[in-house]
């Protein structure tokens, strides 16, 4: 009898993936968005996820990451140094908060440079996930992951507080475990939030459905008076193209546990994990 060959469920995924991605192009975004977000709940192992978490020189959110993943969530997670030239066995990269590089030249500039950022290009070109939250999401669309950029915010000043945050979609790993319409009270802290793109990207970005979250008012509404940063049509995160990889300026790891007084955050880690087939 002809021997059975397997595969651990890493490698299904990845050639599932890339199986999908040669088929969707014959078809138009809506159907390629389905396909690409099946591709994305295809489990990663029977156990627990491994998160890898960068951490540059000035990144000050990585604890707050890892800790989130390991302490709170049970998941595996560990440091990567930018100067390391590979990720390692990991299933999502998360590209924290901080001021890599003291924010010279711009935020996220010269990160993108970084040794490390050239594994995290062709791990989420493989497929793989990747999360940039606030100088993360700077350095994603400075690395070509993410479409646009990420400017001083319109008054000038850092801002630093709480903000309401409405889901856009529910296609994607990130966002699975809520509801379209969902709105999350998340706290923000960057100088540089605001979200710039042409308009022909701003329109692709709403006619793809790959707009992740947007600012909003404690009601769900989209006002100006909601938008701390001054963000392009109150965008708070967006999706890449094949919804593997988010971007967003506030952060949820800063309010994923109950002892913070606001677990709204976990919602987000809830759906990574749960959406990667993992225990929650």
């Amino acid at each position: 009898m002809p021997q059975e060959t397997t595969f651990p469920l890493p490698v299904c995924r990845e050639l599932f993936i890339r199986i999908l991605r040669a088929a969707a192009r014959a078809f138009d975004c809506r159907i390629r968005r389905s396909i690409f977000v099946l591709a994305l709940y295809v489990p990663l192992s029977n156990s627990v996820m491994k998160f890898g978490v960068i951490v540059f020189p000035g990144s000050n959110c990585d604890h707050d990451a890892y800790h989130v993943a390991k302490h709170v969530f049970g998941q595996e997670a560990r440091f990567i140094w930018h100067k390391e030239s590979s990720l390692g066995d990991v299933d999502l990269v998360i590209v924290p908060g901080g001021f890599s590089y003291g924010d010279y030249l711009r935020s996220g500039a010269i990160a993108r440079f970084s040794p490390i950022m050239k594994d995290v290009v062709r791990f989420a070109g493989q497929g793989g996930l990747v999360m940039g939250i606030c100088n993360g999401f700077q350095i994603l669309c400075e690395s070509g992951l993410l479409p646009g950029a990420l400017t001083h915010n319109e008054s000038l000043r850092f801002v630093c507080k709480d903000v309401y945050l409405r889901t856009e979609t529910t296609e994607s790993v990130f966002t699975g475990g809520l509801s379209k319409g969902d709105v999350l009270r998340v706290p923000v802290a960057h100088g540089e939030g605001n979200y710039f793109a042409s308009d022909d990207v701003l329109d692709e970005l709403e006619s793809e459905d790959r707009v992740a979250f947007r600012y909003c008012d404690a009601a769900g509404n989209i006002t100006r008076e909601s938008n701390p940063n001054g963000a392009s049509r109150n965008i708070a995160g967006i999706l890449n193209a094949e919804r593997n990889v988010l971007g967003m300026m506030p952060h949820p790891e800063r309010c994923a546990e109950g002892i913070l007084g606001n677990e709204d955050g976990a919602r987000i880690f809830e759906s990574i994990v749960a959406g990667a087939g993992m225990a929650v």
